[in-house]
């Protein structure tokens, strides 16, 4: 580390640390695209064995005039569509037949129609209508958009008004773009127009939390100068890797990343900007200071990033393709952003020196008399030092701490087996959002089941005793319709039926239904006499892909959080060296996780009023808090260990927690702010990330790891070292330096 350290910070290394930096950052960007060019919405979620994968490769086959994904147009005015806005309705669809838009694959005959026809379709009090337009499914949300942009064009140029921007309560006719189409191009959307508006947000914060903890502007930029390259050779090397078709990126994975190489980018600088600024007031030599605070955390700062780097590639193991898309682009910008931090930053601060501090420059105390006597002015007096007051309380009342913290995490953590989970992804929508608006119309006009209807296919084997399948469908309780039965193209034997249900095809409830549906008509099949019928059913469509999503989504997370505890506690255990202490780290931060969790809960159910929060989160969250986590422990915890070789325990747990309180708590404010500012923008599984995420930062850097880890350690003593060992040094004193 000290031969390292001499190089980045040396009066050549430091510029030529900087200059590679440069000019790495210089050619990727020029030879490579940025990731942002290479962003792709409409990427598979499940994997080929899911069952609506398998169900929607069949309708290909065996449909293939219904391979499409559909467009709800929801047209609507207040008081009842009048028998002009029909005539307007059909001369739009003659229009699009005549001439079809981009990616459109079928219009249905709407303007042949007669207008007593359409009069027919309107909801019962005559204010809604809704018509379909089919669309290419290989077409992404950017494509899809510019048809509907092309579609609006072509409605106001009929009625003369662009009816997608009136107020649906103004009496005016009105136009909602809904169902699966509508619902996508508002998802992109959405985080489209949030990238800019979370970065702008993301900058400001840290650049205020860091002139606020430093007061310095230099100090404030340099974080962000590393962040700044850090992104610069992170983006283009993701944008290849995208390009080659190695990895897929979506505008998700892209946001979050940017809030992720901030928060978790500045924690790394902090921990080394707080030792040099320390040292500073001890060492007359900026250069020999730098060394040792280079020396001193750049061990701790690599085990941190490694950690969270190891644990974000996890997510590779993930079959759902949300989570899988996450690995590479977060753990490569972590990897990138540590290697800022242990290069390119102390660089930075030996090309500036003390003057980074600047106006408040750290000086030793004989500088700061010298300094004195030139100015004329009196010998400033030596502060005098005060015992750390939770360093003191930690290694006096131990048990106290302990028993506290516990019954408060805990009863935090209770509040979470109360979470109800949605897969909903509309009530992740503003209420004002276009797509939302529309399936609101129709679920209040029409049956909600009507926006994403469920595609049925069943093998009869040419059964008799089977064709009688739609009065079985019909029979059950929760399906609001049935559509007539269509025989496959290839295999005349396999019927389709399009089905209805009388909730939200979104909610939960829809999805617990898609289990009980398949078993009702592979009873019905076996009934028949169809021989395996288990094998001759196929059940597709947007609610049949949600239940997949969960169904997969908790297959993932059922893997990914043992690895992630299992890859984290083996490193904790080779960096340490003690089993004890990896145990009670990696339980600590898992209570830490919960409590969270159920912080989150309280917060977002009881004071916010949302019904479910959104089923990724707890896998996106725990991910994150348990990698991120870990990193304040592994710093007090790393700084303990240090000391106790020249101190009594007690001491080196005292010291240890007040000289790093402040580096971690100010390094736990901006990653926690970073994560709230998620919770500012109009996405709420955003939102509700943003929140606990935020929460479960705040806990860590305010009740695990000055409370609760160090107390422990002081209950356990020397079996915290075990099977290794520290020396026993008798204990002279137990309070520590602020």
């Amino acid at each position: 580390m000290e031969g390292y350290g001499k190089w980045v910070s040396g009066r050549i290394g430091r510029w030529v640390t900087l200059a590679v930096w440069i000019l790495a950052v210089g050619v990727l960007s020029a030879a490579w695209p940025g990731v942002n060019s290479q962003v792709v919405n409409n990427a598979a979620n499940l994997p080929l064995d899911a069952g609506s994968v398998q169900a929607e490769k069949l309708a290909q086959q065996e449909f293939p005039s219904g391979g499409g994904i559909p467009a709800l147009l929801v047209w609507h005015r207040q008081g009842g569509i009048s028998a002009e806005d029909l005539v307007h309705i059909g001369a739009v669809y003659t229009a699009l037949e005549k001439k079809p838009l981009p990616h459109l694959l079928s219009v249905p005959p709407l303007g042949q129609l007669p207008p007593a026809a359409l009069q027919a379709q309107l909801s019962k009090d005559g204010s809604t209508l809704v018509t379909p337009l089919i669309f290419d499914k290989a077409a992404d949300s950017d494509q899809l958009g510019d048809s509907v942009a092309q579609l609006k064009e072509a409605v106001k140029a009929e009625t003369g008004r662009d009816l997608s921007a009136a107020d649906l309560a103004s009496g005016d006719l009105t136009l909602r773009v809904s169902g699966p189409v509508g619902i996508s191009i508002d998802a992109v959307g959405l985080f489209k127009d949030a990238d800019v508006s979370l970065l702008i947000a993301t900058v400001i914060l840290v650049l205020v939390f860091l002139l606020l903890i430093y007061r310095s502007p230099l100090l404030a930029l340099i974080p962000l100068v590393a962040v700044g390259f850090a992104y610069g050779a992170a983006s283009p090397l993701l944008g290849k890797l995208a390009q080659e078709g190695i990895i897929i990126v979506d505008s998700q994975a892209v946001s979050i990343m940017t809030v992720l190489l901030f928060g978790a980018g500045t924690d790394y600088c902090l921990f080394l900007i707080a030792r040099f600024r320390q040292l500073l007031k001890e060492e007359r030599s900026p250069g020999r200071a730098l060394l040792q605070a280079i020396t001193g955390t750049s061990g701790a700062i690599a085990m941190s990033g490694f950690t969270v780097v190891l644990a974000l590639l996890a997510l590779l193991l993930a079959k759902f393709g949300a989570y899988h898309r996450f690995a590479v682009p977060f753990s490569l910008s972590i990897l990138i952003m540590a290697l800022a931090s242990l290069t390119l930053v102390p660089a930075l601060l030996a090309i500036f020196g003390r003057g980074s501090f600047y106006p408040f420059i750290p000086r030793t105390a004989e500088m700061e008399k010298e300094r004195a006597a030139a100015k004329g002015k009196p010998d400033p007096r030596q502060k005098i030092s005060r015992k750390g007051k939770i360093g003191r309380l930690v290694v006096t009342r131990p048990w106290a701490v302990v028993g506290a913290a516990l019954i408060g995490l805990g009863v935090l953590a209770s509040s979470s087996g109360g979470i109800r989970f949605t897969y909903d992804l509309l009530s992740s929508f503003p209420k004002d959002m276009e797509s939302r608006q529309g399936f609101d119309l129709i679920g209040s006009q029409f049956t909600p089941g009507g926006l994403a209807p469920v595609t049925l296919m069943a093998d009869t084997e040419g059964k008799a005793a089977a064709a009688d399948m739609k009065s079985v469908l019909s029979s059950l309780s929760y399906v609001d319709s049935v559509s007539d039965p269509q025989s496959g193209a290839v295999n005349g034997n396999i019927k389709s039926y399009e089905i209805q249900f009388k909730v939200n095809p979104y909610s939960r409830a829809a999805m617990d239904y898609i289990p009980a549906l398949r078993a009702t008509v592979e009873q019905a099949l076996d009934d028949a006499g169809v021989t395996g019928p288990g094998n001759k059913v196929w059940i597709g469509g947007q609610t049949a892909e949600q239940y997949d999503n969960r169904k997969v989504g908790n297959r993932d997370m059922d893997l990914i959080i043992p690895v992630v505890i299992g890859m984290i506690a083996l490193l904790l255990l080779l960096y340490l060296r003690s089993v004890t202490a990896m145990l009670y780290l990696v339980a600590t931060v898992i209570l830490s996780f919960f409590s969270a969790l159920g912080l989150g809960w309280l917060i977002l159910h009881d004071l916010l009023g949302v019904d479910a929060i959104q089923g990724a989160i707890p896998l996106y969250s725990f991910v994150f808090l348990v990698a991120l986590g870990e990193d304040y422990n592994i710093f007090m915890i790393s700084n303990i260990w240090k000391k106790s070789r020249t101190m009594p325990l007690k001491q080196a747990v005292s010291e240890g927690v007040s000289e790093t309180g402040a580096v971690i708590t100010s390094a736990g404010l901006i990653l926690a702010g970073t994560f709230a500012v998620l919770a500012t923008l109009p996405i709420q599984v955003l939102v509700q990330f943003g929140v606990i995420t935020a929460l479960g930062v705040l806990l860590d850097t305010f009740v695990v790891r000055p409370f609760l880890v160090p107390a422990i350690t002081v209950l356990l003593g020397q079996l915290s070292f075990w099977p290794g060992s520290c020396p026993k040094i008798p204990e002279t004193q137990s309070g520590g330096d602020d």
